[in-house]
């Protein structure tokens, strides 16, 4: 997910005659100015944001086209009753006179997005005028993620650098971060409270192991053992929680199924080599991995095959019974 931010416009509140034209592209009936109530807001730029990650000036401009007649929700929460606004047009800026934190023109993408007035929005849009609600995300997803420093796919284990660090790249220090290239699809956009980009203020899901342009748990675990921060939606959150408890349900079977091979290892060891000490034998099954108590195990039981007959006393086949008089129990 990218970050961005509500901004001030001149023409913020009443659509232009243009404007509405393309708003009532998406509405059953035609709508009149007084209906609606448009704004601005910056989705993404070409800066490198918390996260470490930057779109190319080239992905700022297919996504112009993807994100127009998307729907604004609130804390990326996919619902019907969660709509807010819609985008009606975007197009990629380029400010003057400003630079990126890679010394190239900084470029933005701006979309103009649509509320209808209503009672139920009066608060979101006193909530806009006001500033509360500036903070924004977005959700897409991008073909490729590349190093900054060697150019390979970040995904493959032939790059090994980590985003945020710094490298020494022909004698200069290079921040490490990922590029994201070849959009491949524009989810949607949300109001947010914490953003991650410096310059704009979204969310991105650009990953493409991304289900419903949400993080897989594994990838999130992932994330959080190489300690980059993410930020969660309610439904990651609650996954996640429900995750790590299956892991403590696995975590104790898996701590039962050790004791036990222990046991039998301990167990079969006293009959099969009883001259080895008790405690020593304990001392070395401690620190058995599972594997090699298996392996223990397995040899004990085939040791014991051999000092201990598993032969039947008894022997009760029907044809030897009629000439059998009881010699097996003669002393």
């Amino acid at each position: 997910m990218k970050d961005g931010y509500v901004i001030k416009s001149k023409n913020s509140g009443q659509p232009t005659k243009e404007e509405l034209e393309l708003i009532n592209n998406y509405t059953r009936r035609k709508l009149t100015e007084d209906e609606v109530y448009v704004f601005s807001v910056v989705l993404c730029d070409n800066d490198i944001d918390r996260e470490f990650e930057r779109f190319t000036d080239k992905s700022l401009d297919i996504l112009s086209e993807m994100f127009v007649g998307k729907t604004g929700i609130m804390d990326h929460e996919m619902c019907s009753d969660n709509q807010t606004a819609r985008i009606f047009s975007c197009i990629v800026e380029t400010i003057e006179d400003k630079k990126n934190q890679i010394d190239m023109p900084y470029r933005r993408l701006v979309a103009r997005a649509y509320t209808p007035r209503s009672e139920k929005n009066e608060d979101f849009i006193l909530a806009l005028d006001s500033g509360i609600k500036k903070e924004v995300s977005v959700g897409c997803a991008v073909e490729k993620i590349t190093c900054s420093i060697c150019g390979n796919e970040m995904k493959e284990s032939s790059c090994e650098h980590i985003k945020g660090r710094q490298y020494n790249v022909n004698g200069k220090k290079q921040l490490c971060h990922a590029i994201l290239d070849n959009p491949t699809d524009a989810y949607e956009w949300s109001f947010v409270a914490v953003p991650a980009q410096k310059n704009a203020g979204v969310i991105k899901a650009f990953n493409p192991h991304m289900e419903g342009g949400e993080l897989k748990m594994e990838d999130v675990m992932k994330k959080l053992n190489l300690g980059e921060s993410l930020t969660l939606t309610k439904n990651q959150s609650r996954e996640l929680c429900e995750y790590i408890s299956d892991l403590k349900k696995k975590s104790e079977v898996g701590k039962a199924y050790l004791e036990d091979l222990k046991k039998e290892v301990m167990k079969f060891s006293a009959i099969v080599q009883p001259e080895i000490d008790s405690k020593v034998m304990k001392s070395v099954v401690e620190k058995m991995s599972i594997e090699e108590l298996k392996s223990f195990r397995d040899t004990y039981k085939a040791k014991m095959a051999s000092i201990i007959p598993t032969t039947a006393q008894l022997d009760c086949k029907k044809k030897e019974v009629k000439n059998m008089a009881n010699t097996q129990f003669k002393i």
